[in-house]
């Protein structure tokens, strides 16, 4: 099984995503994630024809979180950089999708399919553990805010432009300062 997974990997069919490993004296979950990096080619295989059909269907929410980590991933490397991807996740089931490695910090990253994002404790407990100062939420809805204290959410429309999404998660209050000033005109 393990061989079959690394082919599918030189081919650009899957992506498998690591936990990221730090010595908190906490148990992590050491199994990989792994994602078609097609969303198109997943739907397919579910059966999925029609956008009715995926609204109402069980995998539509790690679908949609799969469709974003791909898209982060490329506007990025669009720009050149060449985060590493890794996910974050306890025993007790505290998780986060996506934790990137960039730039020499650590960037949390939730995937929430909701239009009206909240912040979840797994991207609360992975900020305190890991002491970092900011994390993400990307959603469906169409502006990019605070949701708390070093927490922004942002649209996943963002998504479209690489040089907004670097903007967004190395200086996020300057992103979120701007899309308001720009929502006042």
């Amino acid at each position: 099984m393990a061989r079959h997974l690394e082919v599918l990997e030189g081919l650009f069919v899957v992506r498998r995503l690591t936990p990221y490993q730090a010595n908190l004296g906490k148990r992590l979950t050491k199994a990989p994630k792994v994602y078609l990096r097609d969303s198109g080619l997943l739907h397919a295989l579910l059966g999925v024809t029609s956008l009715d059909a995926l609204r109402g269907h069980p995998k539509v929410g790690p679908s949609w979180e799969g469709f974003v980590i791909e898209r982060i991933l490329g506007a990025l490397g669009l720009l050149g950089e060449r985060p590493r991807p890794f996910f974050w996740r306890t025993h007790g089931g505290a998780e986060v999708d996506l934790l990137l490695e960039m730039r020499g910090r650590l960037l949390p990253i939730d995937v929430k399919l909701s239009s009206a994002p909240a912040v979840g404790r797994g991207l609360l407990e992975c900020m305190k553990d890991l002491s970092l100062d900011a994390g993400f939420v990307v959603h469906r809805g169409d502006a990019g805010f605070p949701l708390g204290r070093r927490v922004f959410a942002l649209p996943a429309a963002i998504l479209v432009s690489p040089e907004r999404l670097l903007e967004a998660l190395l200086r996020p209050e300057r992103y979120v300062r701007r899309r308001a000033e720009a929502a006042e005109r």
